[in-house]
């Protein structure tokens, strides 16, 4: 196994810097917007979810990297706040879809275009597959 060189280090240390600073940012982001990061995470998760406009609740579960009943109790927070709202499934009734409400909507979209200078900064130096 080869040995992780200075370079290697200060190449980690630069990506978590820049990670933090773009979570930090946006925790002061939500928090202007009334809403926790994990509630605004939810709320991002849903609105990009791909190839449908809903999730169940293990799928947010995995995006969020939550346990279960944690991810339960942050949709209850946000059907509370009226931003999400479970509906069974037409297709299989034992299914419970998560789907975004006008107002969880609006209020993601505020808070994504506030961190859009941050991101755009990051896609310059950590460029994503497309």
């Amino acid at each position: 196994m080869t040995q992780l060189s200075k370079q290697d280090f200060q190449n980690l240390s630069d990506i978590r810097f820049r990670l933090r600073a773009f979570q930090r940012q946006s925790e002061d982001i939500c928090k202007s917007q009334g809403l926790t990061s994990l509630q605004y995470l939810l709320l991002l998760h849903l609105k990009g979810f791909t190839g449908r406009e809903w999730a169940t609740i293990s799928e947010l579960s995995t995006k969020l990297q939550s346990k279960h009943h944690a991810t339960v109790m942050l949709i209850d927070r946000c059907s509370e706040l009226g931003l999400v709202e479970r509906r069974v499934s037409s297709q299989d009734k034992r299914c419970i879809e998560i789907h975004l409400l006008d107002k969880g909507d609006a209020l993601v979209t505020a808070i994504a275009e506030q961190h859009r200078p941050e991101l755009n900064h990051l896609q310059q130096e950590f460029p994503l597959a497309q």
